[in-house]
């Protein structure tokens, strides 16, 4: 699809703010948030968000050019967990005085929030939790058990924890992240760029979310709905974003055959090399056209596109860093060179909201 010139205005603002100030992928939490506040200056963190809650009133297409844009470089930035899945669901409760509350400070970037979801299986249900809610005596909700893989969710300012209901249904709670209960514990994980995080709680629940407070809670369909549309809306995100990565990493890898001279001649003269590049690119346009397409579709249409472009731009990310490690040969493997650290964000990004063969058999579902 054909960007619109204030897209491509938007694309150009945040490449040139990655030219002026690259981001370390493997920068620690401060030098993280100070990139992230640069990209909120620009309008990054609240791209998504409706303009009666400080946001840019924009949708997923110019959250994906973002994305894409952060991909490239590999960006440390919160956008994925904060400004797109935790905020989106905020949004999706329908709960004006949370999204009153909450939303501003994520959409300026004065505050990371993260979602504490799914448990270990990895799965991103929005029918499942890690966490378990029951009522307290005299009112209230305690929340128990543990949440896995949670974006930023050691830093986080703002935690909304996904919680089992006792019928069965999924609730979505406010919890302070310093109260006493709550122990974060970042997440060792293969791509370091990407900050995961466990989350363990036997806390009480500041307050539910939802239209209704705890009733809308102890029903659990608006938590349900409201994982289900946040979690279509970060599969576009990461899309773009493993478009960005596989693109860019297709990039270095085509330079290198240029520059790296075999019997006499650049490696990229061979016909063999020009075969596997050749294909690279045709993956990562693929890749490109479906995650736009994706980011236009209508809320009927996202369920099955969003899952589409996760499983395709994710696989196809991985074959391009693959192609890019056996191109660069024994340097692709080498702390110094970029190359490794694609491939690691290829198999990272890749589990991700879920495998691509649990999408494929939920788009089997849908289609069947």
């Amino acid at each position: 699809m054909e960007l619109t010139p204030e897209q491509q205005a938007l694309r150009d603002a945040v490449a040139d703010l990655v030219r002026r100030h690259p981001p370390d992928p493997e920068a620690g939490t401060a030098a993280g948030r100070e990139f992230w506040r640069l990209l909120a200056g620009i309008g990054a963190a609240g791209l998504a968000l409706p303009e009666r809650y400080g946001g840019a009133g924009a949708g997923p297409v110019e959250t994906a050019v973002v994305a894409e844009q952060l991909g490239r470089v590999l960006a440390p930035s919160p956008l994925l967990g904060s400004a797109v899945l935790t905020a989106q669901a905020i949004l999706a409760t329908g709960d004006t005085d949370a999204c009153q509350r909450l939303l501003p400070a994520i959409g300026s970037g004065a505050a990371v929030a993260a979602l504490a979801w799914t448990g270990k299986d990895g799965g991103w249900d929005p029918a499942a939790a890690g966490c378990h809610a029951a009522p307290r005596a005299g009112g209230g909700w305690t929340l128990t058990g543990t949440a896995h893989y949670v974006l930023d969710g050691d830093t986080a300012d703002i935690l909304i924890v996904a919680a089992q209901m006792p019928d069965g249904g999924i609730g979505l709670f406010e919890v302070a992240p310093d109260q006493p209960g709550v122990e974060r514990e970042a997440s060792p994980s293969v791509d370091q760029s990407r900050r995961l995080a466990v989350v363990r709680l036997a806390a009480a629940a500041r307050r539910p979310l939802g239209p209704a407070g705890a009733q809308a809670a102890a029903g659990g369909t608006s938590g349900r709905t409201a994982l289900a549309r946040a979690r279509d809306l970060a599969c576009l995100a990461l899309a773009a974003e493993q478009v960005g990565a596989a693109a860019r990493v297709l990039e270095l890898t085509v330079d290198y055959t240029k520059a790296r001279v075999q019997f006499g001649r650049p490696i990229a003269s061979f016909q063999a090399v020009q075969h596997r590049l050749a294909e690279s690119y045709a993956l990562v346009t693929s890749a490109r056209s479906l995650a736009y397409r994706a980011a236009t579709a209508s809320a009927e249409d996202m369920p099955l596109l969003s899952r589409a472009a996760k499983a395709h731009c994710g696989e196809v990310l991985a074959k391009v860093a693959a192609e890019a490690i056996q191109l660069h040969g024994a340097i692709g493997i080498t702390w110094e060179h970029a190359a490794h650290r694609y491939f690691k964000r290829a198999h990272g990004s890749g589990q991700l909201f879920g495998p691509p063969a649990r999408h494929l058999a939920e788009i089997a579902d849908l289609v069947i």
